[in-house]
């Protein structure tokens, strides 16, 4: 993009003023917004210079817009959240099913907010007067609040000291400490604490220098009582907003379709708050989001101060989609922009570039979504808590088909509900023969396409809408599988062994395949590997070398043969830290010519020493095996934690071997040994 800097006469004094209706009503447009005060001077100020400017110049539109822009903006405009955790659970459950844990820290985190709404709120009054003092106890104790009352400054310090006070309502004219002196220790002691200063000295001098050490307002005496409690009404709202914000910001990830979006979109409607999603995919320019200056010609605002402008409230749910897929060039590093949007410490005075001025974001609820938590970068990493979504079970795919998806293609594709129904089998051949995914795209697709063909069926024959659909018609409708199972249970081979990876898209097996042959001790390696995975294949093949009695192998295997590993679907790249068992097993079988056990797989990461090392997606691995119709999964005992946390749907059906060393996994996964052959004695 090329920008180009303005140029033109500077905004001096029209010759053809603008007119006087337009900027009068301008003029109360910037009044009625009641914007904050670096807000409220840059308006005054852009408004004077628009005064000035002849409407025929570009100059005069550009400040007319900035001026719609800054007025537009929700500074004071936010939603009364809705903190009733049965409903929130309940819109919770209607929308997802499973998703348990993910639920259950939702939940606690809605809890956390309703504690804080709930909390009473404790106010100490400060005035050398007793008549006051009571007349003030007694209108804020029948608003609600706690009040305690101090006759002078230094009783209330010592009150400060004891506990802790939500608002200080202080004279200014007191004995041995007056209310300046007193701010000030409150700030010392508390920053958090609002003062409202009270006096019958009013001054602009006085007002100035109270709000320039830190107060919150400052009332005239004697003191209006509706003024007064709107003052602290509005004054302690506005602190429970900011105790509101300081919440975590939360990370969900997952393979693709597993419920991160909607799960964000059930939080916003718990709360009764706005949702806002920005998908973040392949966004590398940082003004995207933070705008351009405008100095530039046809600057615009960044996405996120127009998306808070559109929702028209300042504490939306704002969902970053595909956080792990933001890219850098050039033209600046988006990330860093995230860095600063999802601090709770630094977005309160979040700059957009075309802004230029300091907008609160800290009242938003921030939750990024990601495939891969490994590509966001590490200081942003450290700003999220993450919450993991796991593929989905058979059985869980199973009821969300009967209860969500069904009905929901079914009405999109005007099919009557209550004459056409899926079977239990039927949608159990949806998910084993069609499709082959962690998350539940695919199976809808595969369901709206059948829906697809029962709306030209009953279009071509009127009579017959009433139908089952049955495993036998979904074959007809959808014809041969899309998927086939492999497993080494039907051509089971020396040297092949079935392993378990994490991928992007969830759990898949893969299949390790080991050859030797004449050759100069050579370690080949195909299949479109990665450096890692390289690593660990030769430190596989160092470990077998280095313990070749020990599984009954010649140790001079290598001096006159090259060894090959294969990772088929070379198309596909390959990498992690999670290979090395699998491949230092395929090793051992091919050279000791003893074959896997049927329905056996493995997965863990291989130390030189022998070790077993801990992996990570251990749930996504095992749902990955139990798609494939295995029976037994080997994984690290160190583990074991993970293990014993999986639910019962994930791991029925499977026997889950912990292990610590190879020889344990190489006799729990190989058949007994059999004639060796010759050259391998």
């Amino acid at each position: 993009m090329v920008f180009f800097r303005r140029e033109g006469p500077p905004a001096t004094e029209a010759s053809n003023p603008a007119p006087p209706d337009e900027l009068s009503a301008l003029q109360q447009a910037v009044e009625k917004a009641n914007l904050p005060h670096p807000a409220s001077s840059v308006a005054t100020h852009e408004l004077n210079r628009l005064r000035k400017t002849d409407p025929s110049l570009p100059e005069y539109t550009l400040i007319q817009s900035y001026l719609d822009f800054i007025m537009a903006l929700p500074w004071n405009h936010y939603t009364h959240d809705s903190l009733d955790l049965e409903r929130a659970e309940s819109i919770l459950n209607a929308e997802h099913f499973g998703l348990g844990p993910v639920k259950e820290r939702i939940i606690e985190f809605l809890a956390v907010q309703t504690l804080r709404s709930q909390q009473t709120l404790q106010l100490l009054v400060v005035d050398d007067e007793k008549i006051a003092r009571t007349n003030l106890e007694y209108v804020l104790t029948k608003e609600g609040y706690r009040v305690d009352t101090a006759a002078n400054g230094v009783e209330a310090l010592a009150l400060l000291q004891k506990q802790h006070y939500d608002l200080v309502l202080t004279d200014l004219k007191m004995d041995k400490m007056d209310g300046n002196q007193l701010l000030e220790e409150v700030k010392r002691l508390d920053p958090e604490t609002r003062v409202v200063m009270v006096t019958g000295f009013a001054t602009v001098g006085s007002a100035v220098d109270a709000f320039r050490k830190g107060a919150a307002h400052y009332l005239p005496k004697p003191v209006n009582i509706d003024e007064l409690r709107s003052v602290v009404r509005q004054t302690l709202d506005s602190k429970k907003q900011l105790q509101m914000k300081r919440s975590p910001v939360l990370c969900f990830a997952g393979p693709p379709g597993t419920g991160k979006t909607s799960i964000g979109r059930g939080i916003a409607a718990a709360l009764g708050r706005k949702f806002i999603r920005i998908s973040l995919a392949g966004l590398r320019d940082e003004a995207e989001l933070r705008g351009h200056r405008r100095t530039y010609v046809g600057a615009m605002p960044g996405r996120i101060l127009s998306e808070i402008r559109r929702a028209g409230v300042n504490n939306p749910v704002f969902m970053l989609d595909e956080i792990d897929k933001i890219g850098q060039d050039f033209q600046g590093d988006a990330a860093a922009v995230l860095l600063e949007l999802l601090d709770p410490e630094q977005n309160a005075h979040f700059v957009d570039h075309y802004l230029d001025l300091p907008f609160d974001l800290s009242s938003a609820i921030f939750i990024a979504t990601a495939n891969v938590i490994e590509r966001i970068p590490g200081p942003l990493r450290d700003r999220l808590e993450m919450i993991d979504f796991p593929g989905y079970t058979e059985k869980e795919k199973l009821k969300i088909a009967q209860q969500f998806l069904i009905p929901r293609q079914l009405a999109v594709n005007s099919l009557p509900r209550q004459s056409i129904r899926f079977t239990d089998a039927a949608v159990l051949k949806l998910i084993r023969d069609y499709t082959q995914e962690a998350g539940l795209r695919g199976l809808e697709r595969e369901i709206a396409a059948v829906c697809r063909k029962m709306a030209r069926i009953c279009v071509q024959n009127p009579e017959g809408t009433a139908a089952t659909i049955d495993e036998q018609l979904v074959g007809s409708l959808l014809g041969p599988r899309k998927v086939n199972h492999e497993t080494p249970d039907a051509a089971r081979r020396v040297g092949v062994v079935t392993g378990l990876v994490w991928t992007e898209f969830g759990g898949e097996i893969i299949f390790v395949e080991a050859g030797i042959m004449k050759g100069q001790q050579q370690l080949i390696l195909t299949g479109s590997l990665g450096q890692v995975l390289q690593e660990s294949a030769q430190t596989a093949l160092s470990f077998v070398r280095s313990h070749a009695r020990q599984f009954g192998i010649a140790p001079d295997f290598f001096s006159e043969h090259d060894v090959h590993i294969h990772i088929p679907s070379g198309g596909i790249s390959k990498d992690g830290p999670s290979a090395g068992l699998t491949i230092a097993v395929a090793l051992i079988s091919l050279l000791t010519g003893r074959k896997v056990r049927p329905h056996t797989a493995m997965t863990g990461e291989l130390s030189l020493s022998g070790r077993i090392l801990a992996i990570c997606g251990l749930k996504e691995k095992v749902l990955a095996a139990q798609r494939a119709g295995l029976k037994s999964v080997i994984v690290p005992r160190a583990n074991s934690a993970d293990a014993e946390r999986l639910e019962p749907d994930v791991t029925e059906g499977l026997e889950v071997v912990l292990a610590d060393d190879v020889a344990t996994v190489v006799e729990r996964a190989l058949e007994p040994a059999g004639e060796l052959q010759s050259s391998r004695r």
